[in-house]
Formats: C-alpha cells, structure tokens, sequence
C-alpha cells in the first residue's frame, strides 16, 4: 500500500507540474500573438503617422516581422490545442489609440521610446520561455535567436 500511495503522490506532482508547464506555454503563447498583432498595428501607424524616413522604414520592417512570427505563433498554438486571442490587448489598443492621435516629429519620438521598452521586455519574456520544451518553447527559442541577432534600438 505504501508502494502504490507514493507512485500515486508521485503521479500528481507530475501532473501537477506537466499543467503548469502548460499554462505558462498557452499564456506565452497567448501574450506573443497579442503582442505581434500590436507590432503589426504599430508598424502600420509608423508608416503613416511618422515624419522621418527611419520610422517609417522601421514600421514597415515591424509589420512585416511580426506578421510573420505570428504565423509561427498561431501555428504554435494550434498545434498545443490553444484557442489563440485574435488581435492586441485592451493595454496594447490604448497605446496604439493614443499613438494614433499624434503625427510628426513627436509621434516619431513616442514611437521610438515605446518600440525600446516594449521590446525589452518581450525579449526577457521570450528567454524565460524558450526554456520550455514544447511548441511554445521553440517558437520563443527562434525569436530569442532573432531578437539577438538583429534587434537594436535603432534596427529590430
């Protein structure tokens, strides 16, 4: 009896720990396509609401880019049984809201400082999840690679 209770203790904690593994893939998961459905927006705007012709070719680079890793996402998340958002964030939406009423040399200023932060913690996020070892975990292993190599401040 003693045998079978602890391989049955044994089989909860790895239950337990295998879904929380889990959750934190689909909440991953989840964040990046709402974030690469943000850049895909913000990218757009940059290209109409911006006045140097750095922010605008950046905006296209960034919609292009992230149009493509939310492909890899989405197919990520379908191949994990996740039911994917299907555009930004109420966050996300109000900074894109915001950054929409603006144009010119203080629009390319705001760009570029949110573009700094939002991609600085994308790229923390992304490491703590590559270490996972599912879809999940390889799609945040890829763009790590890919934030390593090309991003920049002044180059994504």
């Amino acid at each position: 009896m003693l045998l079978s209770l602890g391989t049955a203790t044994l089989m909860a904690v790895s239950i337990a720990s295998a879904s929380a593994k889990d959750k934190q893939s689909e909440t991953f998961l989840k964040k990046a396509i709402e974030g690469n459905f943000a850049e895909v927006s913000m990218g757009d705007l940059a290209q109409q609401n911006g006045q140097s012709d750095a922010v605008k070719s950046y905006g296209r680079m960034l919609s292009t880019d992230h149009a493509a890793a939310n492909q890899k996402a989405l197919d990520a998340a379908k191949g994990l049984g996740i039911s994917p958002p299907s555009g930004p964030n109420a966050k996300q939406k109000a900074d894109y809201d915001k950054m929409s009423k603006m144009s010119g040399a203080g629009f390319d200023k705001m760009f570029a400082t949110h573009m700094v932060a939002d991609h600085q913690k994308h790229i923390a996020e992304y490491k703590k999840a590559s270490k996972n070892k599912d879809a999940a975990g390889e799609y945040a292993s890829a763009r790590s690679i890919r934030y390593k190599n090309i991003w920049r401040p002044q180059n994504h």
